[in-house]
Parts: C-alpha cells; structure tokens; sequence
C-alpha cells in the first residue's frame, strides 16, 4: 500500500466520490444519510455525468412498481435471465448481489431523496420472449418528470444531452408511434415540458440525484479534477486533486468512491482493453479511462468480460464539448423497414433490428484472411425510408447531406461509390426483398424480438414492424462507424459484493470502492440490458455507502446462508 501523505489537508471529510453521475451521487447520498460527511469531485463544469446521457432507463426485475401492477416477476428470476446469458464470463456472487439489492436501493433512494419512478409499460427485455425468465414489461422503469428549477443554482449546471428529446418519457414517445415516427409525437407537450424545464429520460434521473445531494448540502466540487490516491500504508485516506490550476488535498476518513464511467474516449484504452480499433465516442470527453489511472498505481485488479463496439453516425457539423465531432447511436435506424446494413461483399451479416446480434458480429474476425469481414459496414436505405423515417437530424424527406450519405440511382451505381460489391448488394436486396413482403427473415430473424421492433422499428407498419423492401430509387448508403458504448465498457476495477476495489492479491484495497461503468461487470457477464447500467451504478453506490459508514448490508450472507447460489 502506497504512504503518500501531505504536509496538510486542504479539506477534511468522510467520503470522497469522484464523478457526479448516478453512482458518484448515490453513494455520497447513501454515506451522508449514514452519519458520514461527503462531497463530489468532477472534472467537467457540469454534473450528472453519462447518467443524463442515457435514456434513463432503470433495469429491476422484481422491483416494487411491478408488484403494484400485479406483473409478476422476481429477483431470482432476473438473476437467472442474466446468468443464462452471460455465456459463463460473469460471477454467480456478483449477479446475485446485483439482483437481491437492485429492489432495495431502488426502494432506498425514492424514500430518501423523493426519487419518483414509474413502469415503462409494454416495454420487454431484450430476449423476450426467447429466454424463460424475460417478461414483456415490468422491470424498466423512468423517472416521472423532474422540476429543474427546483435545482436553484445547479440548474443550469447539471447536464443535459444532445441526443434524446428530454422533455419526453419513454410513454410519450411510444404513444406516438415510436423513435420511428417522429412527425407524429406530440410537440405542444414537448414544448410545455421544455419551457417549463421539466427533464425526463436520462436528464431527469440524473437531476433526482443531484438534487438528492444538494439537499443534505452535500459539497459539488466541478472543475474539479481527481490526480491520485493518497495512502498512509494501510488504506486509502484520500484524494490529491487539481482545482483552478492548484493541487487540494482531501481526507476521506472512511473511503473514497470511483465512479468515473468508463475509457472510451482514450483510444489507446479502447484499443487494447476493448479491442476497439480508432472508435469514435457520443459521451463528454471526460470519460477517458480516469478509474485505471487513479486505482493502477495503488494495485487495483482489472477484469474484462465481451464488449461490442457499437455503431455511430455523425450530422456533419455537430459538435461536442471540446470541439470535436458529435457521433450519434445507429441504433434506432438500423431496424427500419427499407433499411439494411452490408459489409464489402454486400452481404447482410446479422439481425439489424437487435443490436447485440449486429454489433458482435462487427467484430467477426475470419482467421483465414485476418480481416474483419464485416467492417467497413453501411447501413443502405431507399427512397421509402427517405420519406418515411427521420435519420439522425434529417426529418423525412430532408436530402442527406455530402459527409453523411452517398446516393446512387440504381444499387449498381450505389455499390460502386462506396466499394461494395454490385452483384452481392444486388442479391441480397433481391432476397431481402422477399423476406419484407412474407413479413419473416429466416436467415437472422430480424423481426422476432419485440424490443426491436420498439427500439428500432415502426410499430406502424405490418405485417413486420422491422421488414420493408427496398425497391425505390435513388438509394442511399451511409457508413457506419465503430463507436464506444455510452460509458459502458467492457474492462472496469474488479471489486467484491460491497463495491471494495480487489487487488492483484485477490484482497480487498481497504478505504477505495469503485461504481457504475467504473467496475468491472462480472454482475452482467456478457450480456448488456438496456436500464442495467443506471441500476448498477445506483445499487453500487447504495451498498459503498453503506459499507463505508460501518452499516455493510447482509442481505447476500443471508441469501446464501439461506439457500446456495439458484442455479
């Protein structure tokens, strides 16, 4: 254990949490409420971190709302659907701890700080209904509407997001038609909800916590940059950090909380703990890996489990924060009917509407070439799509930009532009083609998961809200790009059942605790459900508090005293 003590304390507390999203916060609520004194560091100028980036989302099976409801479900069954899917790289322990304390940091937080959620109704897992413990709704809940004025000051501090309508729920959208059918949403509502500054989906979760915290005066110290752990031999005891140029030296008294998101917007780090190759990134430029940098030097373990790249777009001239390019998730276009996407051959390689199923496939690797068969990639579209769907910030019927499309008359002429195949373009729409008009996809069952078709599809359109051919002209082609995951990456800090960082000798770093992205997800294995991530950095930052107060929570030694680990 590193001894690096200063000549003096600039700030004297209990807990330090390094990040302002929903895990930072919740832990300095959770260590407050249980007679510690807190604060929060973050680098950027504004809080909230890439919670308010999300879509809100929070992912618990057997939480209270469902009961209410009359859905039955459970956390024993949300832990089986995890476990089933995580091809074996996750923890039992792990998993168990996260589905036995999701309901109860859930319940803890909307008593304590006036957190009001509410259930996505019609709203399924992802595997639903291909695995035996999904359910078709029930265990994603949002944030009711959140007053941002009642932030005061902090209200124009804590971030917001350029890539989701915040003044809607998951309800309003939906009730329009879905993210496919934007010329039908309701924009009075929108409007209303804007003026009045009342912040759904990622925004409004986000918002809750920063209001959880301001309200125990808990300090937020922005601008405020984490450089190094500081030890006494034994433990962690507190934080060099840089403010306005100038090093502050912070005691924590019982622990210090990692809650930095992930790394992928340091390529060298999404390249070799990702296998990532020249990513692009739609999170703030902060989310660089800072966990690693800070934990390495005092002998953090690291733990990696599978992680595809996801697929972005960029709106020529969008900027981000710093300056550089703003990317944006394909994720909800890539499902449209009149929508396919090819790799060089011109071939379709995975299921568009889900995108677990084309994102692993990006990364296919054929070991007899050594190639990536499957990347460069471009989603193809038609003229019915053009007129139909929004995509990215052109509304229907907007002309692509240069930068963003390439068009052709004909798909020979497409193809040629871009460098695909023309006869393998050709074929493959041919075939799609008759798949769109029967309403199935027997090659990779695009269609099949009630998710996409939410997500990614148009609830509008039958017989097959994800299927429509592709047969107008002009044709479009726009590349794909590999993209991080919204924070969420694959290698993180391992840490035990309290969120205590693991060493490399298998013991916990005693005063040092990791949440959220930060960790490694040992509790999901190698499957990512959407609404998973806001439910482990709130649980996470639930159970550090707890721990560093003295008031560790019991209730997996009871769970295993009880009964051993469900099968």
């Amino acid at each position: 254990m590193i001894r690096n003590l200063p000549e003096k304390w600039d700030l004297e507390v209990d807990l330090v949490a390094i990040g302002s999203g929903g895990g930072g916060l919740a832990a300095a609520i959770t260590a407050q409420d249980h007679g510690l004194k807190a604060v929060v560091l973050e680098r950027s100028d504004e809080v909230g971190g890439v919670t308010a980036y999300s879509m809100g989302e929070v992912w618990i099976p057997g939480n209270h709302h469902e009961r209410e409801l009359g859905i039955e479900d459970s956390p024993e069954s949300g832990y089986r659907y995890v476990k089933s899917l995580s091809m074996g790289y996750g923890d039992e322990r792990a998993m168990l701890n996260q589905s036995i304390h999701g309901p109860v940091a859930l319940k803890y937080f909307e008593d304590a700080i006036g957190l009001k959620m509410d259930v996505t109704r019609n709203f399924p897992d992802y595997y639903y209904p291909h695995n035996n413990d999904s359910v078709a709704e029930g265990r994603y809940l949002e944030v009711e509407p959140f007053p941002a004025e009642t932030l005061g000051e902090w209200q124009h501090k804590t971030r917001l997001t350029p890539h989701l309508p915040a003044g809607f729920t998951h309800h309003d959208i939906f009730r329009g038609g879905g993210l496919a059918n934007m010329l039908g949403w309701d924009y009075e509502l929108l409007a209303d909800r804007i003026s009045k500054d009342l912040r759904c989906l990622g925004p409004g979760l986000a918002a809750y916590f920063v209001k959880g915290a301001l309200d125990r005066g808990i300090p937020l110290l922005t601008g405020t940059s984490a450089e190094e752990l500081i030890g006494d031999g034994e433990r962690i005891i507190g934080v060099r950090a840089v403010r306005e140029g100038k090093d502050l030296f912070i005691k924590a008294e019982r622990g210090v909380v990692i809650a930095v998101s992930g790394y992928e917007r340091n390529p060298e780090l999404a390249k070799t703990l990702s296998n990532v190759l020249e990513p692009v990134s739609m999170v703030m430029s902060t989310v660089d890996g800072a966990h690693f940098r800070l934990a390495g030097p005092v002998g953090a373990r690291i733990a990696r489990v599978p992680d595809p790249a996801n697929l972005g777009i960029h709106m020529p001239g969008e900027e981000h924060d710093n300056g550089s390019a703003l990317w944006r998730g394909s994720l909800p276009f890539l499902g449209l009917p009149h929508t396919i996407v090819v790799n060089r051959a011109g071939k379709r390689f995975a299921n568009e509407a889900f995108y677990r199923s084309v994102y692993y496939a990006v990364d296919a690797v054929d070991g007899a070439t050594q190639t990536h068969p499957n990347y460069p990639c471009w989603a193809v579209i038609d003229s019915q799509a053009r007129t139909k769907y929004p995509f990215g910030s052109f509304m229907p019927g907007d002309e692509l930009p240069e930068g963003l499309a390439v068009k052709g008359e004909t798909l020979a002429e497409l193809a040629s532009k871009i460098g695909v195949d023309p006869q393998g373009l050709t074929e493959t729409v041919e075939r799609f083609n008759g798949f769109a008009a029967a309403g199935e996809d027997p090659d990779f069952k695009r269609g099949t998961y009630p998710w996409g078709a939410a997500m990614t599809g148009d609830l509008n359109h039958k017989p097959n809200p994800n299927l429509g051919t592709l047969e107008q002209g002009p044709y479009y082609a726009i590349e794909l790009k590999r993209m991080g995951g919204g924070g969420i990456t694959g290698t993180g800090l391992l840490a035990d059942n309290h969120c205590r960082v693991i060493g490399w000798n298998d013991k916990p770093i005693e005063g040092l605790y990791v949440a959220g992205n930060s960790m490694a997800r040992l509790d999901t294995g190698a499957v990512m459900q959407s609404g998973i991530s806001n439910a482990r950095g709130m649980t996470h930052g639930y159970l550090a508090g707890r721990h560093a107060a003295g008031k560790p929570s019991d209730l997996l030694d009871r769970k295993l005293a009880s009964e051993p680990v469900p099968a």
